[in-house]
């Protein structure tokens, strides 16, 4: 297959015509004659046992590529990376977790290239799994698909359900002394029971369900558990889909439409998703060649109803979600009310319209998770973008729980992600404070770490609802609180976010999408000639190369 026919619409070129030494290689890989006349079909998979989520996929991808063979193909399996933001979180190796979204979309894209494949199967379970294989998937634009490798199910403590977010609150309730040692490590060692993704709708989740909204990914798939036996078969469905595909000639831009985009983005304010889903979809956007800005999720958010009632600001965990409808449930109930766009074409052939013409107009009666359209959690999407002087470019809050969306307060200034967490822990946090967190950015941390640790802290000592965060770094998607991210311009790059002091009043009104500091141009333009960077500590390899190429978070931290 030529480099051009990786990026346009033609037909597919199968490996037959190889020379004579390129085919003495995979000769001594299993192929025989017949095989290559046949679609090669890379199948991509982060298998590894650093993570959960990620430790249940090499079982997906023998199922796949067995699948594949069966239905004429010829798989040929490779390996990518994950990082697992719930084990980095709070250390330095949390600098490397957005990094991996773009190491795993170069790693997709240079294996398909270089060993020109005629398709892809990525299957990936962490957060940065999911993003990372379809930037992948957006700059080759050869028939391919993603399977979500499953959540995990919820852990259970003195009838209580639990996640990995609720260790971190624990660390944070441990800190205040409203619970002892003893307790704070049962519920270490009852939150992750399992395989699969953290449980409830935070960043994985929140991916799975977009990419299934979006069409890349097979109806239900996004919200089945890694240990189900439907996962597995889930799995050669997606691989049969994928041979359809090849077979029709279905490429991802195709289906990547600004339509599709949109979808995405309603399906996520109807879930309750993670904040990090802005940044990545911002990127694959641009991988796509899709006109979408941050603006776009402003926009779309003040039609669309928030009406599933799931963690962190809610009650119920994703395998939940599954039970009560999935994410066909939700859709079928947004297209009835006008909310998506029902022509758009997915993996299946078919369109969103046709994939839900059998799905139920309401969920059952029985269930709590979904609920009536008319009687949401919130009439308007809960993933707020802000702008003003300390964000020009913008900013993004999640405000699903949040009762107080107007606060001003004094500034506690932090240049790392550790000051801000001792000060909290050591009880300098008051109520009415509003906690600055900088130089977390994408190229002052480098790398955009996601503030979990002090988020989960601060909800702990019973002040979530009494102070307010705002930072240039990221959240986990199970943050909830008063929090506002992805501040931009960030720090680093000479922001007003860098220019504020301690006792600096901030206004915060979301009403009004607005994030300010009450400063006048002429004083933050004295304050300016005083800034300087920070220096960056990696003086090579990859953080290092990242912080040279990454672009802003409004544009999706993309670093091509």
């Amino acid at each position: 297959m030529s480099s051009k026919s990786l990026n346009s619409k033609s037909q597919v070129v199968t490996q037959g015509n190889r020379r004579a030494p390129n085919r003495a290689m995979l000769r001594a890989v299993g192929f025989s004659d017949d095989d290559f006349q046949k679609p090669i079909v890379g199948v991509a998979n982060g298998q590894s046992d650093i993570t959960p989520c990620n430790a249940g996929l090499g079982k997906l991808a023998d199922i796949a590529a067995d699948k594949i063979r069966k239905e004429g193909g010829m798989p040929q399996t490779f390996g990518t990376i994950t990082i697992s933001d719930g084990i980095s979180m709070g250390t330095e190796g949390m600098k490397c977790s957005l990094v991996s979204r773009d190491v795993i979309a170069d790693s997709i894209e240079t294996v398909c290239r270089g060993a020109s494949m005629d398709a892809v199967i990525a299957i990936g379970g962490c957060d940065k799994n999911m993003p990372g294989a379809m930037i992948a998937i957006a700059r080759l634009n050869i028939p391919a698909l993603f399977v979500y490798g499953g959540t995990i199910k919820p852990g259970h403590l003195d009838g209580k359900d639990l996640t990995v977010v609720s260790v971190f609150e624990a660390v944070g309730q441990f800190g205040a002394g409203t619970i002892d040692e003893n307790q704070l490590t049962e519920i270490e060692k009852h939150a992750c029971p399992g395989f699969g993704s953290c449980g409830g709708m935070y960043t994985a989740n929140t991916m799975s369900s977009a990419f299934e909204a979006m069409g890349m990914s097979l109806p239900y798939s996004s919200t089945m558990a890694n240990e189900d036996k439907e996962k597995e078969l889930n799995t050669g469905l997606c691989a049969e889909a994928l041979m359809q595909m090849i077979k029709q000639n279905i490429l991802p831009r195709d289906i990547m439409t600004r339509k599709a985009f949109e979808n995405a983005i309603a399906v996520i304010m109807a879930i309750g998703g993670s904040t990090n889903a802005v940044l990545h979809l911002l990127a694959i956007a641009y991988s796509a060649e899709v006109n979408l800005t941050i603006d776009d999720f402003e926009s779309i958010r003040k039609k669309i109803p928030l009406f599933c009632d799931l963690k962190p600001s809610g009650e119920y965990v994703a395998v939940d979600l599954h039970h009560a409808g999935g994410i066909p449930q939700v859709m079928k109930m947004m297209l009835n009310a006008g909310m998506i766009h029902g022509d758009c074409l997915t993996i299946t052939g078919k369109t969103v319209a046709e994939n839900l013409k059998d799905i139920p107009d309401s969920p059952s009666a029985s269930q709590n998770v979904i609920l009536p359209i008319d009687k949401p959690k919130s009439t308007e999407g809960h993933l707020v973008v802000l702008k003003g002087n300390l964000c020009q470019e913008g900013a993004v809050a999640k405000v699903s729980g949040v009762k107080t969306r107007n606060i001003s307060g004094p500034a506690k200034c932090f240049n790392s992600e550790e000051e801000c967490l001792d000060a909290i822990l050591d009880n300098r946090i008051k109520a009415g404070d509003v906690v600055v967190i900088r130089f977390e950015g994408p190229k002052g941390g480098p790398g955009m770490r996601e503030m979990l640790a002090p988020t989960a802290a601060i909800v702990g000592k019973g002040l979530g609802d009494q102070v307010a965060l705002i930072t240039d770094g990221r959240f986990s998607g199970g943050t909830y609180g008063i929090v506002i991210g992805h501040i931009a311009p960030e720090a680093q790059t000479g922001g007003n976010l860098a220019l504020l002091k301690d006792g600096d009043t901030i206004n915060i009104d979301i009403e009004h999408n607005r994030l300010d500091v009450k400063l006048t141009d002429e004083e933050l333009d004295s304050r300016r000639k005083e800034f300087k960077p920070k220096e960056n500590p990696y003086k090579n390899g990859v953080l290092a190369k990242y912080a040279k190429l990454v672009s802003s978070a409004s544009k999706g931290a993309v670093t091509d």
